[in-house]
């Protein structure tokens, strides 16, 4: 099949000539003759793709949104700036290895090529930029460096809300907000005053590191969770390891992944990667195969200083007084004077908060703000890689975020090695914030060989989603690598069917990525043995859950009573009922803090769970009762909900109909002056799962829509690679004239994939677009 259309432009700065393959799904094949082209073509590639996007990554993390959006903006921008990387750049650059400036100047060279296209061809630019009013800026190499908040980071939000929740409740209630693996005695650090801790002191930071908001509400959920599998070649049919990923975040348009075949000599790599950054992080190169998840490291730490009367620029620190550095830098602002702000860091980070009250400062310590610490960057090491070793050795440079990474190669062999960089916190654990007065500093960073491995297990198969992975025997109390974990109810569900038969490949694998049995819905109605009621209504709903089998499927009517059941009533009440002698409505909202749940509503699921399947004194003198009578009240409260919202007939009542996914653009957000242009939004589509599930589709409970789930599904069929399959959502594109901007969200909403072709014939087979790039004296089309 020839393609559909053809595209030829010249370019300042290409080498020689190259080519762009756009399959019928918006997948870029890139052909160059030589990296140094290839990647000016990948930034070429993206900025044609993703152009606003781009732009909005780099203002947001340069602190320089006010420049384009107006004064609005100007907090958020100096949020920003506290958090950028200010030391030496020399250092930086060698942090990486070699290759890596080079690489990221011809990327951003090719994203500023694109960038001067649009000034003498305006109707290139996506309709944000007119709706907005403002025009694209060029990039720099230092750019994507320097921002480091763009990131999936650990645990400065819940170091926090365990302050604030021991403060006002104790740890009975705090072991309901947070479970902890392994389980450790919570220890307020010496010197440290609870009472010193507010939710206040983390405004700074939530706007350094969140979304760029286009309306006042800021109320977004998120899910920072994935799943990986490999399986060896004995647990398959065909003799080929599989490799699997599907990494979760925020549903976004445009998407947070970009699907890019990279093609030179030395170098043929095909995956996804975020569109802001060259290479590829998920995917594989002809030789090895390669995935991720959030392996939780705890590379956060709140400081707390005491800070000097009448000169609150000076905090304590030993035995005397040491001054905060700062800096003043000027913020453009469109349509206005700039903005003079001052940042202040102590020695152990940017100064987030000041309490001239209680004469305290409070600063943020993290890894991500170390030298060679960009988000991800670490990725154009391991995606040359040609063995487990080259691998292996390629992830000693990655630093953040923390992530389990699975590997599988043409020879059969399997791995996992998680990589981030951990520090050493040799007398305290780093759940709560520490005094910043030298009691509690970093003994440097764990050398990357103390943390775990694994190469050709005996199963077969490698999973990871998120759970505590740490191996039996692993000194974890000593290491301290993290204690928050997200609950293992979707790698339990992914070991159960691995571990169930021989899968046959890539189907059975895509299969699983959309598997919706809820492991909290299996525990709950295995636990409503004793339940009895004389009420109709009551006793039919409970008939519909015990003859469910548990998995939510968009047109199940239990699965509709289930989820309302258990997000809105159920585990509410059991909270409830054990918080009766606190201040229940104030202990209940600490609970909502859970920043590991796309979808929960109250509490640490495992906690709940726990005191659903073994009820205890916690819930009185007779546990069992109290439990029943609580599951009995909430299920008709339930049932009544479900009444008002789908109608009096159960057997009509549909998960699918409350639960769905809606792509929604930032510029649809909310109200404006001038409306958004039509066509920016796409949806509704009807779901199933839950945040629970291994097709992670976590809600939000105000109104069940889906915030967050699989950004990207792969799966990888190694050594026969054109057999392998990937879906992103909604499309390929992020600007809403193209035809491949929401052409995946039905096929994704669907649980369907495309082929991620990467063999040359079976990329001209389904070429719908073909863009030829030349340098100026080879300016005609060959």
């Amino acid at each position: 099949m020839g393609p559909d259309s053809r595209l030829s432009y010249t370019l300042e700065g290409l080498y020689d000539r190259g080519r762009i393959l756009v399959d019928r799904h918006g997948v870029a094949h890139i052909y160059a003759g030589s990296e140094y082209d290839l990647f000016f073509a990948q930034g070429f590639n993206a900025a044609r793709d993703r152009l606003w996007q781009l732009d909005l990554w780099r203002r947001r993390g340069l602190g320089l949104l006010s420049e384009a959006l107006g004064p609005g903006y100007v907090e958020q921008d100096r949020a920003a700036r506290l958090f950028l990387y200010r030391g030496d750049m020399d250092e930086e650059w060698s942090a990486y290895g070699p290759g890596t400036r080079e690489t990221l100047s011809r990327f951003v060279a090719g994203i500023n090529a694109y960038v001067e296209m649009t000034r003498l061809q305006p109707d290139l630019l996506p309709v944000e930029f007119e709706t907005l009013g403002y025009l694209p800026a060029n990039w720099s190499a230092e750019d994507v460096v320097r921002i480091r908040s763009n990131g999936l980071y650990r645990n400065l939000e819940d170091e926090v809300a365990r302050a604030i929740t021991l403060r006002e409740f104790g740890t009975s209630v705090e072991h309901l907000r947070s479970v902890l693996e392994p389980d450790v005695e919570i220890t307020v650090p010496d010197g440290l005053i609870l009472e010193d801790i507010s939710d206040e002191v983390l405004t700074l930071y939530r706007l350094a590191t969140g979304p760029v908001e286009f309306s006042d509400g800021r109320a977004r959920l998120g899910d920072e969770g994935s799943n990986n599998w490999v399986l060896a070649p004995a647990r398959t049919t065909t003799g080929r390891p599989v490799l699997a990923n599907d990494p979760h975040r925020d549903q976004a348009v445009p998407s947070l992944r970009y699907a890019v075949h990279l093609s030179a000599p030395g170098l043929d790599v095909i995956g996804a990667g975020e569109p802001a950054l060259p290479g590829v992080s998920i995917g594989h190169n002809g030789r090895i195969a390669f995935g991720l998840t959030v392996f939780p490291v705890d590379q956060e730490d709140l400081y707390v200083y005491e800070t000097r009367f009448k000169a609150p620029e000076e905090y304590r620190y030993n035995d005397g007084w040491e001054a905060m550095r700062t800096v003043s830098e000027e913020i453009p602002v469109r349509g206005g004077s700039p903005a003079e702000v001052e940042l202040k860091y102590t020695r152990h980070g940017p100064v987030i908060h000041q309490d001239a009250e209680r004469n305290r400062a409070y600063a943020v310590r993290a890894s991500w703000l170390e030298t060679g610490a960009a988000p991800y960057l670490a990725s154009l090491r391991y995606m040359r890689a040609g063995s487990w070793d080259e691998f292996v050795a390629a992830l000693r440079s990655w630093r953040t975020p923390g992530e389990n990474l699975v590997y599988a190669d043409t020879a059969g062999n399997i791995g996992w090695k998680p990589a981030g960089l951990v520090p050493r916190r040799p007398n305290w654990d780093g759940l709560l914030p520490v005094p910043g007065d030298g009691r509690y500093e970093w003994d440097g960073f764990m050398d990357p060989e103390m943390l775990p491995s694994e190469l050709n297990p005996s199963r077969g198969w490698i999973s990871t989603a998120n759970q505590m992975n740490l191996p039996e025997g692993y000194p974890a109390e000593e290491r301290k690598i993290s204690f928050e974990w997200h609950p293992n109810f979707r790698h339990r569900r992914i070991s159960e069917v691995l571990d169930s038969s021989k899968i046959s490949g890539v189907e059975d694998s895509l299969r699983l990525q959309s598997d919706y049995l809820s492991i909290p819905a299996r525990r709950i109605v295995s636990s409503m043995g004793g339940l009895r009621s004389e009420d109709h209504d009551l006793q039919r709903a409970l008939g519909l859950l015990r003859g469910w089998d548990c998995v939510l499927q968009d047109n199940s009517a239990a699965a509709a009573l289930f989820e309302v059941w258990y997000r809105l009533y159920l585990r509410r009440a059991i909270l409830s009922a054990v918080l009766q002698e606190q201040d229940t409505g104030r202990a209940l909202a600490m609970l909502t803090s859970d920043s590991f749940e796309s979808d929960a509503e109250v509490g640490d699921a495992r906690a709940v769970l726990d005191l659903i399947e073994h009820p205890d004194g916690r819930l009185g003198p007779d546990p069992e009762r109290a439990r029943d009578e609580v599951m009995l009240s909430s299920l008709a409260e339930a049932v009544e909900h479900l009444r008002r919202t789908l109608g009096p007939h159960p057997e009509a009542w549909r998960w699918g109909e409350l639960h769905q996914a809606y792509f929604q653009h930032p510029l649809s957000s909310g109200p404006r002056d001038d409306e958004p242009p039509a066509g920016l939004d796409t949806g509704p589509f009807p779901r199933g799962g839950s945040g629970d599930t291994i097709g992670n589709t976590g809600y939000s409970t105000t109104n069940f829509l889906q915030t967050g789930g699989a950004s990207w599904r792969m799966v990888v069929d190694v050594g026969e690679w054109d057999n392998s399959v990937a879906m992103n959502s909604p499309g390929q594109s992020g600007d809403p004239q193209s035809q491949h901007y929401a052409d995946l969200a039905l096929p994704w909403a669907r649980d369907e994939a495309f082929p991620l072709l990467y063999g040359r014939k079976k990329i001209e087979e389904q070429t719908q677009a073909e863009i030829l790039l030349n340098p100026p004296e080879q300016s005609s089309a060959n």
